[in-house]
Parts: structure tokens; sequence; C-alpha cells
């Protein structure tokens, strides 16, 4: 509905031009379309985003939801000037947890705070999201910007949002499948991903300058590489899941394998991790000679070339890494879980 009269000179004369996300909404809706599924039954502008879950096949539905956000990666966005893949990482930081429960992504909410609202960015940024709600299969039900003159500067926002999924009680993943020998399976990540860049940006002395230095190890620029999206695992997991069976999943995130392998373990289990077999990428390698950072600070601070680690039964380790290949992911065996309380054995 068009929005007759809603213009403030007085606001607008403190920072905040309203009809300037009036622009933005339009400019974002062709993007917003892209993201449609069944059971979409609201469009932008209501006060809330409507949702009619099929619950079809499902005994006792279980909602399951994830937040985060891109974090200080934006600064790499703003060097760059370069929007339209944040809104990736952001989706994927939460879509990736919800399937780790073995849920289904249904649908997405952004929230872009920014110092000053010009149109054409806020829908470059809403690209990307709409690009990471396709690729997890959920649909962009609604959002918010929030122009905030004198919080941020007039050339930075901050983007966060949130997943809600849906799953089947009965076919919950949680820790209490995990078996001592099961087998530990690595999907390849595509960098960085979205974690540990305040420490990348200590490293580097990250600037215009840096940023545009072209490493041969590399292939691209630091900026190109620094900022690649998060990969999305959404359909290979639900694919795997249906065809193999898992045990448990760690979205590895910030705190690197040390922190988040774990939180898929059950007491008493610990997980053995051959280093050989970790295909370390080499923006990890770069990061450790530059910084001179320690392999334990490295493991426990990025995701070292592994965004998913998943258990499953040694006996389809195989089958597993078969499976996640097709879907055109890259799947090691790194290692399998023992008796312990180390938590992750590097060897």
């Amino acid at each position: 509905m068009e929005k007759k009269n809603s213009a403030s000179a007085s606001y607008a004369a403190a920072g905040v031009d309203v009809t300037a996300g009036y622009k933005a909404v339009e400019l974002m809706k062709s993007h917003v379309a892209r993201t449609t599924i069944p059971g979409v039954i609201s469009g932008l502008g209501g006060f809330g985003g409507l949702f009619e879950p099929d619950l079809t096949g499902i005994n006792k539905p279980v909602l399951v939801s994830g937040t985060d956000g891109v974090g200080t990666k934006l600064k790499l966005a703003f060097l760059m000037d370069k929007h339209d893949t944040v809104g990736i990482d952001c989706v994927a930081m939460c879509a990736n947890d919800v399937a780790c429960s073995g849920a289904q992504p249904l649908f997405f909410l952004d929230y872009i705070a920014c110092g000053k609202n010009v149109p054409e960015k806020i829908a470059s940024i809403v690209a990307g999201v709409a690009e990471g709600c396709v690729q997890a299969g959920c649909a962009l039900i609604g959002g918010e910007t929030a122009e905030m003159p004198g919080f941020y500067p007039v050339d930075e926002y901050d983007l966060a949002g949130f997943c809600v999924g849906l799953g089947d009680k009965e076919k919950i993943v949680d820790c209490g499948l995990i078996r001592e020998g099961d087998a530990l399976i690595g999907v390849a990540s595509s960098g960085v991903h979205s974690n540990g860049f305040s420490l990348v940006r200590k490293v580097f002395d990250v600037s215009e300058k840096t940023i545009a230095v072209y490493y041969e190890e590399l292939g691209a620029t630091l900026g190109e590489t620094l900022l690649t999206p998060t990969k999305i695992y959404v359909k290979p997991i639900l694919e795997l899941i249906r065809k193999v069976g898992i045990h448990g999943i760690s979205h590895i995130t910030g705190g690197g394998y040390y922190e988040n392998i774990p939180r898929m373990l059950p007491d008493g289990m610990q997980a053995v991790i051959e280093k050989k077999n970790v295909p370390v990428l080499p923006i990890f390698d770069l990061i450790q000679k530059v910084g001179g950072i320690s392999e334990h600070d490295m493991f426990n601070t990025f995701n070292m070339g592994t965004g998913l680690c998943i258990a499953v039964a040694a006996d389809k380790a195989d089958e597993t890494v078969r499976v996640l290949n097709g879907t055109g992911e890259q799947a090691v065996i790194l290692g399998q879980v023992a008796k312990g309380d180390e938590g992750v054995v590097l060897c």
C-alpha cells in the first residue's frame, strides 16, 4: 500500500529518511520473491511474517531456531564496497545450525542497522540474504532496516538474522546417538567463513591497501579470499540424513575444532582427529605464517578448511563420503570417536 503523506522533514534533518526506507523495500522485493516456498502466506510490509508449515509425515513437530550475525567480516565489505555476499554469510550461520539438528529451515528474517539508509546498498545486502535463503531452501518472510545516525558511521551497518526450521522429534539428531568407534567425516569449508575476523584483521592490518594484495597461493587478492561467503550445507545435510543416517553434526564456527566438535559429543567421549587428513586451505597457512599463530590457536579459532564434522557409524563412513561428494561437497574421513574427556585430540 502506498504510504501517502509519510515523510518528515524534521526526522530527515535528524538523519533519518523514512522515504529511503520505502525505496529500499521496493528495490528488495524482487530478491525476496526468489525465496518464496510453499507455506509463505504474507508479503513484505506487514507487522509479522506469516508461514503455514506442512506437517504431513511429521509425527511430533519440533521447531528448531538459530540466530547469528556476520561479525567483523563486515569490515571487509565496507572496505571493498561489496555488499551482495555478506547476506549469504548471515543465512549460513543460522540455517546451518538449524540443519545440524536434522531440521529443514523454513523461514528467515534479517535485521540491518545502518548509519544512513542508502536504498541501493540495503537492496544489495538483502539480495545476498535472498541468495542464502535460496541455497538453504527457506523463505525470507520479513526483516527490519533501522537507520541509526550518530550510532553507526554513515558508511557502515550491522547485519544479523534468525532462522526457524521444522523437524520431527523422533528424528532429531543429538549426541545420544554417538558411539565409541563412530567415524568423523569432515566437509570442506569455502574459506574463513564468518568467524575469527577480529584476529584476521589484526594479522593483516586490514586496510584498502592490504586487501588489494594478490597472493599466488590464494589465486586471488586477500580481500577476495576473505570475503568468500560461508558455505550453506542444509541440502547436503538433509540428503545425507535421508540416504545414510547420521549420529551427530557439528558446525565448525567460532572456536574452531576445540569448541565446536565437543558440542555434539556425549560425556565420556572425545574426537580423535588425524591432522594429515585435515584439508587445511591455503588461507589458513597464510594466516598462521603471517601472524605467527600456534597450531592450537589456529584450530581453536578457525574452521581450518572444515565447515562440518559429521559422526556416522564406522561401517557407513565410505558411503557417507560418497553421498556428500555426490552433492558437490568435498568430504574426507577425519578420525573417530573414542572414550576420553579431552574433547578434541589432534594426532
